[in-house]
């Protein structure tokens, strides 16, 4: 018999029961813990950027803490470069990419993508001294078009400049510079970057805000992996209801969204 306050010896059977609920115990909380990898280029404010000590932040940061809530999930943001997040998430490095993409047929061939949570279209960021003033006006023998590897942008100067030039560049900075330095006659970029940078170089650009190409952002995931999509549009739903990109604008995007208002643009959010 067992002394008072001890438990009985367990026998052989009931020992490996145990062992085996503990096991299978443990492997459920692990799961439940396993951090969800997120990938973007913390390099497109306010979107996807650093703080002063060198932390991810931005609405697309926020975003995807907010779905690591969601999923009873620990959130580890993988700052990868553009054009390397497909090839990152098709290799299992990361889960999925919260990175202002645009969900393109294209790219629908090789990843999934979510339901949209923010619409947003091209638009020009225009030399002052160019003689540019729309799209309709970039494809002219003498112009140069400055675009970002691996976006939307760059897509649609591929496909639609025939006698203008396409000036490639690896960041929107570089870009940019282009522009301000008069290089080239415009950048094909979204429409909420466009009026940032102007607003930085005011004397040297002209923006063209209204978007000539309508896109959509979406959450991108491996193609397959259906329950994951199931929750991540159950969780863009709910927190769309509960206010929660209407906030996001109002933190990251308050000038943005007062001045596209003025102005007849409509703010995609």
């Amino acid at each position: 018999m067992a002394a008072e306050g001890t438990l009985p010896p367990m026998t052989g059977n009931a020992s490996l029961l145990l062992a085996a609920w503990l096991t299978a115990a443990w492997s459920c909380l692990a799961g439940a813990g396993e951090p969800l990898r997120v990938g973007m280029e913390l390099s497109y404010p306010p979107f996807e950027m650093t703080d002063p000590q060198g932390r991810p932040t931005g609405v697309s940061v926020r975003l995807a803490e907010a779905l690591g809530g969601h999923l009873g999930r620990p959130v580890k943001i993988e700052n990868i470069a553009f054009d390397g997040l497909i090839p990152a998430l098709k290799a299992g490095h990361v889960d999925c990419v919260i990175s202002s993409m645009t969900a393109t047929p294209e790219r629908a061939k090789s990843i999934a993508f979510s339901d949209p949570y923010l619409e947003t279209g091209l638009a020009l960021l225009i030399a002052a001294k160019s003689p540019v003033t729309s799209a309709a006006d970039l494809d002219a023998a003498g112009r140069v078009v400055a675009v970002k590897q691996g976006t939307t942008g760059q897509q649609w100067a591929a496909t639609s400049l025939k006698r203008a030039r396409m000036l490639v560049l690896d960041t929107e900075a570089a870009a940019v510079l282009e522009v301000v330095q008069g290089r080239a006659d415009a950048f094909v970029y979204d429409s909420m970057s466009v009026y940032t940078n102007h607003r930085r170089h005011p004397a040297k650009t002209r923006a063209a805000l209204a978007p000539f190409k309508r896109e959509s952002w979406a959450v991108g995931l491996k193609q397959g992996n259906e329950d994951l999509r199931r929750r991540i549009n159950e969780f863009l739903a709910t927190f769309r209801a509960d206010g929660g990109f209407e906030r996001l604008g109002d933190e990251f995007l308050p000038e943005q969204k007062a001045y596209f208002k003025e102005h007849g643009i409509p703010f995609y959010f």
